[in-house]
């Protein structure tokens, strides 16, 4: 028997398939969820965004690390290909998707349960955006090192990192604690 290497065009195809399999059926729970209109339709939304900001944040704690892993590989070697590889994957199927769901849902709650109304909200929401500047980012390192574009240093990533570390628990501070 004969393995499929991961870093085969027919694995990436069958993973890209995947992902679009589970993200429907997570968009599709979603939509029953929300066209039922159950009397805990907020505690479900809250529940779909929790899932989401999960996933978004693993993909933002877990992209510098390849990229440090990246840095160590030489350029042009299958090492170097494959870490390309799962950055781009990552990027695309987990975070792209996750960070967008996150949005729409949070839009949502804000909206719902509070009318936009509170500076701990308004708080949360610029620690948001900031965080979205991480992943951006992180985005424009995917695509610059997709065409061959020298890694920046592990050291640097090590560094940028912690951004989405810290601004997580801000966040988490100000939904739980909601000092203002």
């Amino acid at each position: 028997m004969i393995m499929e290497r991961q870093t085969d065009a027919s694995a990436g195809r069958k993973a890209a398939l995947r992902a679009v399999v589970a993200l429907a059926v997570f968009l599709g729970v979603l939509a029953a969820v929300f066209v039922s209109r159950p009397d805990d339709l907020y505690l479900w939304i809250k529940a779909f965004h929790v899932i989401a900001v999960i996933a978004w944040m693993a993909g933002l704690f877990y992209l510098p690390r390849l990229f440090i892993y990246h840095s160590d590989a030489p350029s042009g070697s299958q090492q170097a290909e494959t870490f390309k590889l799962m950055e781009q994957r990552l990027l695309r199927v987990i975070m792209n998707p996750a960070m967008m769901i996150s949005w729409t849902l949070g839009l949502y709650l804000a909206w719902d349960a509070f009318r936009f109304s509170g500076g701990w909200l308004h708080a949360k929401i610029a620690l948001v955006l900031l965080l979205t500047a991480a992943h951006m980012h992180q985005s424009r390192e995917v695509r610059r090192l997709a065409a061959d574009g020298a890694p920046k240093p592990a050291r640097y990533w090590r560094m940028m990192n912690e951004i989405p570390t810290v601004l997580m628990m801000l966040i988490v501070i100000l939904v739980i604690v909601k000092p203002f």
